[in-house]
């Protein structure tokens, strides 16, 4: 795959994802004590609802800026293999309603890997 392709892949994965975890850290953070309680039904304690609604927010923007893309990818990729635990785990439905942090959780790998460096893989 080209430079540039690559390049214009992973922007487009980026901003979507970005989109996608602002919004949902925003929502999470603006309904913070319906999210504590949902959190503590799930056997969390509740300061880590705020936790994670702040570091989606902070890791969606972390994926819009180049020098952090890496960093802001690594924390989410950590963050959604948790919410993938706990769709199988705790929350009714299960797997089947966690298909979108699969998802996510994928998206996230494929934008690492696109922007992993290419000096550690041309060796």
């Amino acid at each position: 795959m080209s430079p540039s392709v690559r390049n214009i892949i992973a922007w487009i994965l980026q901003a979507l994802l970005a989109a996608m975890f602002i919004f949902s850290g925003g929502h999470k953070l603006m309904d913070l004590a319906g999210t504590t309680k949902m959190f503590e039904s799930m056997g969390m304690p509740g300061w880590f609802a705020g936790l994670i609604g702040g570091a989606e927010v902070l890791g969606g923007i972390g994926l819009l800026v180049p020098r952090t893309v890496r960093l802001a990818a690594m924390g989410l990729i950590i963050i959604m293999i948790g919410a993938v635990y706990m769709h199988a785990a705790k929350i009714p439905g299960g797997l089947a309603k966690g298909v979108p942090a699969i998802v996510c959780l994928l998206l996230l790998v494929v934008v690492l890997v696109l922007r992993s460096r290419t000096e550690a893989r041309a060796v």
